[in-house]
């Protein structure tokens, strides 16, 4: 199937959607299976949701991977994550960038194992010329966090009060130069953010599925593209100066 064709009966498609991976331990263990199975199973489903998302059209895709408050779940869990991490921005890799997919890390590198921040740096650098689509993937990641670093930057960039706007803390964010998320997905069921993109999804619309995560098929993306299409964005504004 062409890129983009799978969308043609869909009015719009979101040129960037961020998706909330919630509910692999919860899949796991409705199958009488350790928690860091669940997780096995998530990272897998990865690849299929980033070719369903080349196959709507969708141009930049964020996964909230692991948070700054994950750290505090118990520790063999953060070990198999770290070590899940670990292996897939190795072994992943070459078909990625094989693919024209430009892999960007969002979050904190401090706390971060030594090989996994060198694999999320290789990763960056290699595929940073890369086209097709973006993914983002929000490690070690906290939207307050991210706030404050954007904000000691500026500082030490020295600029003067005046000079603070929206415009320019955006360019100090760790998601400088990507556009704002049109459609945040989570699933799981959950209805909140859970302190993703605080600051840049102040306007995008929100989809909860109770579809776990390792279950979330091309069938479910298209779901909620459907209701990303039925929605009307007004930006504050009222609807005929929306239009």
């Amino acid at each position: 199937m062409a890129e983009g064709d799978a969308g043609a009966s869909l009015g719009k498609i979101p040129q960037h959607v961020a998706f909330i991976m919630d509910g692999n331990g919860r899949w796991a263990q409705a199958r009488g299976l350790p928690r860091n199975a669940g997780h096995r199973a998530g990272r897998e489903n990865v690849r299929r949701v980033l070719d369903a998302c080349g196959e709507f059209g969708i141009k930049h895709v964020t996964l909230y991977a692991f948070s700054t408050e994950n750290w505090k779940r118990p520790t063999d869990e953060v070990r198999g994550l770290m070590n899940l991490f670990e292996n897939a921005t190795d072994s992943e890799l070459a078909e990625l960038h094989r693919n024209g997919v430009q892999i960007r890390h969002l979050g904190r590198q401090e706390g971060l194992s030594p090989l996994l921040r060198n694999r999320l740096n290789h990763a960056a650098q290699q595929t940073r010329n890369n086209t097709k689509l973006v993914l983002s993937i929000a490690l070690n990641y906290g939207g307050r966090a991210e706030i404050v670093d954007a904000v000691r930057r500026m500082i030490e960039a020295g600029l003067r009060p005046e000079d603070v706007t929206e415009e320019s803390l955006s360019r100090y964010l760790y998601t400088a130069g990507l556009p704002d998320p049109d459609l945040v997905v989570r699933t799981a069921g959950e209805m909140r953010l859970s302190n993703f993109m605080v600051w840049q999804a102040a306007y995008a619309e929100y989809y909860s599925t109770p579809t776990f995560w390792p279950d979330f098929d091309r069938e479910e993306l298209r779901k909620a593209l459907a209701s990303y299409d039925q929605r009307h964005r007004r930006f504050g504004q009222l609807d005929q100066q929306a239009k």
